[in-house]
């Protein structure tokens, strides 16, 4: 059964297109090194909850929108070693991204699927 990584970010609205060109190159990056499946999703329908949301969660701001992405592999194995693979590789070096957001807020996880249909 495959293992994800999830992640959840809060995006200055103003970032955004750079945000898009860093995920198009972290993807290529991630997939060359064997991950399955990469996706980066814009927030569109994520209202501030009272209690609990995906927008208090990474504490967004009101000029700010979250993204939600994830990774899939074929197993959690494959991912420790193309993880080590990614953050070896030179494409992928440096603090581009702490112009782009906040990593202090970012949520991460690894999970391990149970049921895929």
């Amino acid at each position: 059964m495959a293992y994800v990584d999830g992640f959840l970010i809060a995006l200055p609205k103003q970032n955004i297109e750079a945000y898009k060109d860093l995920a198009r190159k972290a993807g290529e990056v991630w997939k060359e090194h064997g991950a399955v499946n990469y996706v980066e999703c814009l927030g569109d329908d994520v209202p501030y909850g009272e209690v609990t949301s995906f927008p208090r969660a990474v504490q967004a701001k009101e000029d700010e929108t979250v993204v939600f992405s994830w990774v899939v592999y074929r197993s959690r194995q494959d991912r420790d070693a193309i993880v080590a693979k990614v953050m070896a590789d030179p494409r992928l070096q440096g603090d581009e991204w702490k112009s782009i957001f906040d990593g202090k807020r970012m949520i991460y996880g690894g999970f391990e699927a149970f049921l895929e249909l």
